[in-house]
């Protein structure tokens, strides 16, 4: 017999070897007609799984959130058959489940296109209507090696050879279908449902690898409900609005080009942009006791072999190649934490010194795919928001606590309130002893507790160096933007050789605290553009506004009106070209700009102006000095606003 221990802490007995389906039918009928699949011990199994332990046990319907990556998984396979109905002959390489949908990868002469969606639809409805069960084998690997040879299925007799010695190979079957497949799925095709829909293709080399054979990528997404499938797409559709490159172009801030591939080319008014997210971070970490440091972009790769990085992340890294005249190899930076050791390391520090907090816009550059960029989200060249405190281990919570209230007022200044913090633990590569990582976790989830907002668990996530908090975002169209970062390292000083002397004239090896607010700025910009489809607040805004005029009667008073609008700080430019008004006000609403001056004879005569906001039709005639005085205070940065409030 088996001691089950189900959610709400009742436990029963159940003969060894019972079946999740068993389960759900001794619980009810109801139940067993809606259960999906099974969470035994945490994790998430068939339904047809037998449980041969003492476990802790969760029947899961179709409804239930963890059910969404079933449902997308089996869509895959359901895909995958229809696929292989209309076109045979057709290989099936790999199917995963990624965010908000999945994809399979498939071989075939001609490839597919988005024509050829509506034929795939229509034929995984009616595998969905079938409604046959998913059922779950074990084959002998040579066995199944035989069989998808036998099938021309040459990609999954790669697969198979590459399942480790020892792992059970299993085969999922829906009717006279069948795939290689680690599991688990529900209990039928009829559970995925038709809120599903194929979005896209793409090429793809087989296992990433451009020697191999091109594969053509079907994406596709699936919900739990026709509802939540329409509300995607529209979140889609508004996105595709907001995107920042079509924003970027319209609103002249940058642009990219081949010869720099993922590095930004910021123009004036995105550099503006840029310099204001900067000083804004620069303020704010000021006061909260930060010193801006600045390390170098070129140093001995040497130091990244001992800081660990070489090993864990070379394939990232930009390195020099060596010269006759220098035999060392350098590395382009990739991140700044080992130059800020060096740093702290200069000169002798005690107990009394810390924590000391080194803080530096460093632009580092990574190496990403040239498939993965993607405008300023995805780049090879960024800047960090970075800054490393260095404490002593009883200083961690209380320092994490710090860095904890400052993330996330920061983002409530640009309006994100709705902040998802998660707990990163330990990965299965990593450096440093297990005693080390215990204290470290112990010390991050304390300052958790202390700050008494809710997080979850993003299991075995952390850095290699150490266990993280991660900060994720949602945006104005309830997209999720994992952005902040504070990382407890143990391991990085004590491998760099850095020490402080404590009270008792010991050399003690301090605790690095790694931390980032935006992470990277431009990606943050990218993610701003999009949060507020380039309606930027005014102290954002890299033009605050234009001065208009109707006829050259007024361009004396434009140009002493801008000029007293720059004499207040406004970021004003004027627009006096013989063109009409209204191709005028069309021209800056597109371009985002917030407010526009519209100043004719009448407006000159008298020593007012025509305000019009962005978005809206309607106009206001104040005196001019009114109209500056209220754009200045309504300018004021939130961080400025506060301290003028609090003088």
């Amino acid at each position: 017999m088996v001691t089950l221990t189900f959610p709400d802490g009742a436990r029963r007995e159940f003969p060894d070897g019972i079946t999740g389906r068993e389960v759900a039918e001794s619980i009810s009928k109801s139940l067993a007609k809606k259960a999906a699949a099974m969470v035994v011990d945490r994790t998430l199994a068939d339904l047809g799984d037998r449980i041969g332990r003492d476990s802790q046990v969760e029947i899961i319907t179709r409804e239930d959130p963890r059910a969404l990556d079933l449902i997308r998984h089996d869509c895959a396979h359901v895909m995958a058959e229809a696929v292989q109905a209309l076109w045979p002959g057709t290989q099936v390489t790999i199917g995963p489940v990624i965010e908000n949908g999945f994809y399979y990868d498939f071989f075939r002469n001609e490839p597919f296109t988005p024509e050829d969606f509506p034929a795939i639809e229509a034929k995984m409805r009616e595998i969905v209507a079938r409604d046959r069960p998913f059922t779950k084998e074990v084959w002998d690997r040579d066995e199944a090696k035989r069989v998808f040879r036998e099938k021309g299925e040459n990609f999954k007799v790669e697969l198979v050879d590459a399942i480790p010695p020892g792992e059970p190979l299993k085969i999922y079957r829906q009717g006279d279908w069948f795939d290689l497949c680690r599991g688990p799925h529900m209990t039928s095709t009829g559970k995925v449902g038709t809120a599903f829909k194929l979005m896209k293709v793409a090429g793809a080399y087989w296992r990433g690898d451009a020697n191999n054979p091109m594969l053509t990528r079907i994406y596709g997404t699936a919900w739990a409900s026709q509802a939540e499938l329409d509300a995607y797409l529209k979140q889609l559709e508004e996105a595709e609005k907001r995107d920042h490159r079509k924003l970027g172009r319209e609103m002249d801030l940058f642009h990219f080009q081949e010869e720099a591939p993922g590095s930004v080319f910021w123009h004036a008014k995105g550099w503006t942009l840029f310099q204001e997210l900067e000083n804004y971070i620069r303020r704010r970490q000021t006061v909260a006791g930060y010193i801006e440091v600045n390390s170098p972009q070129l140093m001995d790769s040497s130091l990244w072999v001992a800081s660990g990085h070489m090993e864990k992340y070379s394939e990232m890294m930009f390195l020099t190649e060596k010269r006759e005249e220098d035999e060392r190899r350098y590395v382009v930076k990739p991140m700044n934490c080992p130059g800020h050791v060096q740093i702290f390391k200069h000169g002798l520090k005690s107990y009394r010194d810390l924590p000391l907090r080194l803080a530096e816009f460093g632009k580092v550059h990574r190496f990403e795919p040239s498939g993965a960029l993607h405008g300023l989200m995805r780049v090879r060249a960024f800047t960090q928001d970075d800054a490393h405190a260095f404490v002593t281990e009883e200083q961690i919570t209380s320092e994490c606590l710090a860095m904890n209230d400052l993330i996330l007022s920061i983002y409530s200044d640009f309006g994100f309130d709705d902040v998802r913090i998660k707990f990163s633990d330990r990965p299965a590569q990593r450096v440093g002893a297990d005693d080390v990582w215990d204290r470290a976790e112990a010390s991050l989830l304390k300052a958790l507790e202390t700050a008494g907002r809710p997080w979850t668990l993003n299991k075995g996530e952390g850095a290699f160096y150490g266990p993280k908090l991660e900060y994720v975002l949602r945006d104005a169209i309830g997209r999720d933007w994992q952005c902040g970062t504070v990382q407890v390292d143990l391991n990085l000083p004590g491998r760099l050789g850095a020490f402080y002397i404590d009270e008792h004239s010991n050399k003690v090896t301090p605790v690095m605290i790694h931390r980032a607010l935006f992470g990277s700025l431009e990606r943050f910009t990218g993610i701003l553009i999009e949060h507020y489809a380039g309606h930027f607040p005014l102290w954002l805004s890299p033009v605050q506004g234009v001065v208009a005029t109707i006829t050259s009667d007024a361009d004396g008073y434009a140009d002493q009106a801008i000029a007293a609008a720059r004499r207040l700080g406004l970021r004003v430019e004027g627009d006096l070209r013989n063109e009409k008004i209204n191709y005028k006000v069309r021209e800056h609403s597109l371009a985002k700009v917030p407010v526009l001056f519209v100043i004719g004879k009448k407006e000159a005569e008298t020593g007012t102006v025509s305000i019009r906001r962005l978005g809206s039709s309607e106009q206001s005639v104040i005196p001019l000095g009114d109209a500056l005085a209220q754009l200045s205070d309504e300018a004021i940065a939130p961080d400025l606003r506060r301290l003028k409030q609090a003088a």
